[in-house]
C-alpha cells in the first residue's frame, strides 16, 4: 500500500522522537496437555453437578430476559428426559433472580476446584483447559436453553388451540416476540454471565491463582475477562456502544469494521516508525495495544510547548485528515452520541437506525415516525442529539478522534483475543456422552473438572505432613509466680492459650497430635489431589496463634497478671506420618516432631544475652564452633533463640516455595550486628474461600559466635528461616507497596 505524503514525518532537530508502540499477539496455550481420543483435541468432562445446576440458572435467565414466566408457569407438567433440563417449570420471578445469585458461587467452586488441581499436579495448563471448557460449555448452553425454553411455549401455547381464544391470542404474541428478540434476550443473559465470571475473577480467583502461580500467565488470563466472550461472532451493537464504540454492520456502512481497520492500518503505515521484518504483522500487534493511542494522538487536547506535544498535533491531524477523507467523521460523533438514547428509545428502534438517524435524514424520518407510532416517548432527546453532532467543529472534534482511535484499537484487541479464545474452545472435546468418557479415562486421555463432593475417596490418601509445635517460655517459673498468687495454673493455661488455639483448628484443617504440659503439637495432613498448602497453611495457624496470645497478654497484663510467651516451630515431612497403638489411643512416629521441638527452642542464655538487642526479628540461631568442628553432630553447637517468633525448617521453606508464589521484599530494617545480611519474601496464602493470608518469611546465614562474650566471629553458609511474626514488619511492607503505586 503505498504512503500518503501529506502523513509522512520527518524529523528535525527541534521534533521529539517517533513514538514508542508496545505490540501484543494473543496466545492461549495448552501446552503439556494429552490430547484426546480423536487425537486432535483434549478430551474434557465437568462436574455432573455443575453442569446440572448451571444449566438450570441458565435456563431461568433467560426466561427472566425473555419475559415469558408467566406462559411456563401455566405448563403441563412434563416428566423430565435425559437430565439435560433441570425441572419441567422455569418458576416464578423471583425464584429466577435467586437462581441467577447460586450461579457466582456454583462457578466459584469449580473454577478455584481447578485450581487446586493444577496446583496438586503442578500443571498450570489445567487451569487454563478447565476456564476454556468452562466458555465453551456456557456458550453452547446459551443457545440450547433458549431452543429448549422456546419449545417449551410452543408445547404451552398448543394446549390452548381451540379453547380460551383470547388467552390463546395473548400467548401467541408472547411466544412470537420471544423469538423475534432472540439475539436481545440471548446478549443480556451473556452480559450477566460475564458479569458473575468477572466478580468471581476479581474477588477470589485472580488472588488465588497469583498465590499459587505468581504473575507468569496473567496475559493469557485477560481473554477470559473479555466482554465479547458470549457475542455470536465479537459484532453486537449494544456491547460495542456500551463498551467500545458502534461501528457499523453492513457493507455499505463506512464505519465498518475492516474499513476502520483499513484507515488505522494506513495511518500507522504512514508514521515511518520502523523497519520491522513483518510490517503487516506488526501493525496488527500495535492495534493490540490501546495505550498506543495515547502515544500517538494524546487525548485530544496536546501541549504544544514540548516537541514531544507538537509531533502529538502533527499525527492527531493527520488521523484526523484520514477520517475526513473517508467521510467517517461524521459516523464517529453519531456513534457517541447514539449511546445515551438507547435506554430511551430502544429495543423498539434498532442501535443502528438510532445511530444513522442522526446524520441521514431519510433514516431520521424512519425513526421519527416510529417514535410517533410508539407514542411513549418524546423525539426530543434525538432532536437534541442531531444538533450535536451537527455542530461538531473544532476541537471538540479533535478529542472524538482521538477517544475513536483508543476505542478502537480496544476492541480490535478483544476481537483478535476473542479469536485466540475461539481456537482454543475448537481444541476442545466437551465429553457428554459415558462411553465415551469411560473410553477417554481407559486410555488416560480425559480431564475431569469435579466439585469438591464429588472428588473419590481413593483421593484421601496422606502423601506429606507438617507438624507445628507452640511451646511455651519459661513455664516453670510461670507455673510458680500463679501459685504463690493462689491461682491455678492449669486453667490460666487452658483459658489463654489451649482452648483459643483449639478454635482455629477446624479453619486450617489441623489436629491435635498431642498437649503437653506447657505446649501444643498440632499437624495438617497433606491428600492426594489437594492443592498442596499444608506449609502455607501451617504459617498462618503460627502467625494466629501468636496474635492471639499477644490479644490476650494486653487483657492479662490490664488485670496486673503475668502474660504468656511463645515459641513455635513448623517442621515439613514429604510422607505420611506412622502410628503404633497403645490400646485404642494412636500415637504417631514422625521425625518431624523431633524437629519441630528444635525449631520451637529458646536458650536461657542466649535470651538473657539478646535483651539489650534492639531488632525486629524474634528468631535467631547461632553456632558456637567453626564448620569444621561440626561434623556429622551440627545441632549439638547451635544456640537457638526463639521468643514469640516462628522458626521453619529448610525443607519447610523450600517446600513453600513451591507452594505459593514468593516475593523478594527487600525493606531497610535496623540489624543486631555488622555484616548481617537477610533476605524478605512475602506472598499470598489462600486459607478458605475469598480469605487470603499475607506471610513474610525472613532467611539469613548463620553466625559463628565466640561462647563467651557473644561475639560475632564470622558468617556460617548455613541459613535458618522465620515467618515474621512482627507486626511492624508487615506495616512497613505496605506501606512500601501504597507508596510505589
Amino acid at each position: 500500500m503505498p504512503r500518503i505524503p501529506i502523513f509522512s514525518f520527518g524529523h528535525t532537530e527541534e521534533e521529539a522522537a517517533p513514538p514508542r508502540l508496545t505490540g501484543y499477539t494473543p496466545s492461549l496455550s495448552l501446552e503439556g496437555l494429552q490430547l484426546g481420543v480423536d487425537n486432535l483435541r483434549h478430551d474434557v468432562h465437568l462436574s455432573p453437578k455443575f453442569v446440572a445446576l448451571t444449566r438450570s440458572q441458565i435456563s431461568r435467565l433467560i426466561v427472566r430476559h425473555g419475559d415469558v414466566e408467566g406462559l411456563l408457569a401455566t405448563e403441563t407438567p412434563q416428566p423430565r428426559q435425559g437430565g439435560h433440563f433441570i425441572g419441567s417449570n422455569a418458576g416464578p420471578k423471583s425464584d429466577a433472580k435467586s437462581g441467577a445469585y447460586e450461579l457466582k458461587p456454583l462457578l466459584a467452586q469449580v473454577h478455584t476446584a481447578a485450581l487446586n488441581r493444577a496446583k496438586a499436579e503442578g500443571n498450570p495448563s489445567l487451569d487454563v483447559l478447565a476456564r476454556v471448557a468452562i466458555i465453551k460449555f456456557l456458550r453452547i448452553e446459551l443457545g440450547s436453553q433458549f431452543a429448549q425454553i422456546l419449545e417449551r411455549c410452543r408445547m404451552t401455547l398448543k394446549s390452548y388451540e381451540g379453547v380460551r381464544q383470547q388467552k390463546a391470542l395473548e400467548y401467541r404474541e408472547r411466544v412470537a416476540a420471544f423469538q423475534v428478540a432472540k439475539r436481545v434476550i440471548l446478549r443480556k443473559t451473556g452480559q450477566e454471565l460475564f458479569r458473575t465470571l468477572r466478580e468471581i475473577e476479581k474477588e477470589t480467583l485472580a488472588r488465588t491463582r497469583r498465590s499459587l502461580f505468581g504473575n507468569s500467565n496473567d496475559e493469557q488470563y485477560k481473554l477470559f475477562l473479555n466482554p465479547l466472550i458470549f457475542t455470536a461472532d465479537g459484532c453486537d451493537a449494544y456491547v460495542n456502544a456500551e463498551q467500545y464504540v458502534m461501528l457499523g454492520n453492513f457493507d455499505r456502512d463506512p464505519d465498518r469494521f475492516p474499513n476502520v481497520r483499513r484507515i488505522a492500518y494506513e495511518f500507522l503505515q504512514s508514521l515511518n516508525l520502523g523497519e520491522e521484518a513483518d510490517p503487516e504483522r506488526a501493525i496488527n500487534a500495535w492495534l493490540n495495544v490501546p495505550e498506543n493511542a495515547q502515544e500517538l494522538i494524546g487525548s485530544g487536547t496536546v501541549d504544544e510547548s514540548t516537541p514531544e506535544g507538537r509531533s502529538q498535533k502533527t499525527r492527531l491531524a493527520a488521523w484526523l485528515g484520514l477520517l475526513d477523507r473517508e467521510k467517517l467523521m461524521e459516523y464517529v460523533v453519531a456513534s457517541y452520541e447514539a449511546v445515551p438514547l438507547l435506554a430511551e428509545y430502544s429495543p423498539r428502534i434498532n442501535a443502528q437506525q438510532l445511530k444513522n438517524a442522526l446524520i441521514s435524514r431519510e433514516e431520521r424520518t424512519r425513526v421519527e415516525k416510529l417514535i410517533v407510532e410508539q407514542g411513549k416517548v418524546s423525539p426530543e432527546s434525538l432532536q437534541t442529539a442531531i444538533q450535536r453532532v451537527a455542530g461538531c467543529r473544532g476541537a471538540e472534534r479533535g478529542k472524538i478522534a482521538a477517544r475513536f482511535l483508543r476505542d478502537f484499537m480496544r476492541y480490535h484487541r478483544d476481537l483478535r483475543n476473542l479469536g485466540a479464545l475461539t481456537s482454543a474452545m475448537d481444541n476442545v472435546n466437551l465429553i457428554t456422552n459415558e462411553k465415551m468418557r469411560q473410553l477417554s479415562a481407559m486410555n488416560g486421555t480425559l480431564y475431569q473438572f469435579l466439585l469438591p463432593e464429588e472428588q473419590k475417596p481413593s483421593e484421601e490418601k496422606v502423601v506429606r505432613h507438617v507438624i507445628v509445635k507452640a511451646d511455651v517460655r519459661d513455664s516453670s517459673r510461670l507455673t510458680r509466680s500463679l501459685l504463690e498468687r493462689g491461682m491455678n495454673p492449669a486453667s490460666y493455661f487452658s483459658l489463654n492459650f489451649y482452648d483459643p488455639v483449639n478454635k482455629l483448628l477446624s479453619k486450617y484443617g489441623a489436629s491435635k497430635v498431642f498437649l503437653e504440659g506447657d505446649a501444643i503439637i498440632l499437624t495438617i495432613l497433606e491428600r492426594e489431589a489437594e492443592p498442596g498448602l499444608a506449609v502455607g497453611r501451617a504459617a498462618v495457624l503460627a502467625r494466629e496463634i501468636i496474635e492471639i496470645v499477644r490479644g490476650y497478654n494486653q487483657l492479662l497484663e490490664r488485670a496486673g497478671l503475668p502474660g504468656i510467651e511463645l515459641g513455635v516451630g513448623i517442621s515439613y515431612q514429604d510422607s505420611a506420618p506412622m502410628y503404633l497403638m497403645d490400646g485404642e489411643q494412636r500415637i504417631m512416629i514422625s521425625d518431624a516432631l523431633n524437629e519441630s521441638d528444635r525449631l520451637s527452642s529458646c536458650s536461657k542464655r542466649v535470651r538473657k544475652s539478646m535483651k539489650a538487642i534492639d531488632t525486629p526479628f524474634n528468631v535467631y540461631a547461632f553456632q558456637t564452633v567453626s564448620d569444621a568442628d561440626v561434623e556429622d553432630s551440627p545441632d549439638d553447637f547451635i544456640l537457638k533463640y526463639n521468643l514469640n517468633g516462628i522458626r521453619i525448617s529448610e525443607a519447610a521453606f523450600q517446600r513453600l516455595k513451591q507452594e505459593i508464589s514468593l516475593e523478594l521484599s527487600p525493606l531497610d530494617l535496623p540489624k543486631a550486628w555488622e555484616g548481617e545480611e537477610f533476605h524478605l519474601w512475602s506472598g499470598l496464602v489462600p486459607v478458605g474461600n475469598d480469605i487470603f493470608r499475607k506471610i513474610v518469611v525472613r532467611g539469613t546465614r548463620m553466625a559463628q559466635i565466640d561462647p563467651h562474650n557473644f561475639s560475632v566471629q564470622h558468617w556460617t553458609e548455613r541459613w535458618y528461616y522465620e515467618v515474621c511474626s512482627n507486626p511492624a514488619i508487615d506495616a512497613k511492607l505496605e506501606g512500601k507497596a501504597a507508596a510505589a503505586k
